[in-house]
């Protein structure tokens, strides 16, 4: 069956000094400490952080993502200290209460990622691919954890300004094999490539990816795909953010069966429900 292969296995991956063992396909739950997402139901404060933690982890999520600084279509950067301000606590306080729990942090910036890591976190998720920062790469190969590395044309603020492709699978391959070298070499073990749908992308494109993304597969690593809520659902649909989880499943269900490994979602349960049915279609347990 397409996809099969990529995606009917484990990840082990090294995190800081143990093993960690994360069946694929896994669920990434979204916990976004910023007052800006571009999903209103995702953002927390440290207050309600613990809360979502819980149940996001009850629903079967393999992982959690910690971000603190908007990456959505249009924002400004986000300046150091008030991303560190906003993650650290949130990090610290999940990570003390769950302490088995594998928690991402999301950002491009090398020095919040390693406080990130002291905090707690036990893998990175960069947008940047570790272009916006140059210590990123060398950072996270100190740090010891799997790296998530991210194809995005331009920068979140101006990346959705009339973005240009002239083969948009062609190049977004190319760009994550050349970073997945790039990371290799810096002493990085452990990597997920993520194609950035919606990032860089007009919807055309991100369809193109998407029906193609076996091809990105074929590199060899686990494939993370961030589909969740996302403008590519609700252009086509006419539906809002708010009301667009089913269009997402839709969509997080043909990205497993081209091969993605990983769904990031703001909806935990449903993205479950989806990776289980999907395993049983192919006749996994």
């Amino acid at each position: 069956m397409a996809g099969e292969s990529s995606a009917a296995k484990h990840a082990i991956w090294r995190v800081k000094d143990r093993l960690v063992q994360v069946p694929l396909p896994a669920v990434m739950g979204i916990l976004n400490v910023t007052p800006d997402s571009f999903h209103a139901q995702s953002r927390v404060g440290l207050d309600d952080a613990l809360r979502r933690a819980e149940q996001m982890l009850e629903e079967g999520a393999s992982i959690l993502d910690i971000g603190g600084a908007s990456s959505r279509p249009g924002s400004d950067e986000v300046p150091l200290e008030e991303e560190l301000r906003r993650v650290l606590p949130c990090l610290e306080a999940v990570h003390a209460r769950f302490p088995d729990a594998l928690l991402s942090i999301d950002t491009w910036r090398a020095h919040v990622a390693e406080q990130a890591v002291h905090a707690g976190a036990g893998l990175v998720n960069d947008i940047g691919a570790g272009l916006l920062d140059d210590a990123m790469l060398p950072t996270v190969a100190r740090a010891g954890v799997p790296y998530i590395l991210m194809h995005m044309q331009g920068s979140p603020r101006t990346m959705q300004v009339a973005p240009h492709y002239g083969d948009v699978l062609a190049e977004v391959t190319f760009f994550l094999s050349a970073r997945l070298r790039a990371a290799r070499e810096a002493g990085i073990a452990d990597i997920v490539l993520d194609p950035g749908f919606g990032f860089g992308k007009t919807t055309a494109h991100n369809y193109v990816l998407l029906n193609g993304l076996e091809r990105i597969g074929a590199l060899g690593e686990p494939l993370l795909v961030g589909l969740s809520r996302k403008r590519m659902i609700n252009e086509v649909l006419g539906t809002t953010p708010a009301d667009a989880l089913n269009g997402t499943t839709s969509l997080n269900t043909i990205a497993l069966l081209r091969g993605a490994g990983i769904l990031r979602v703001h909806d935990v349960k449903e993205a479950v429900q989806c990776a289980r049915l999907v395993s049983a279609l192919r006749g996994q347990k």
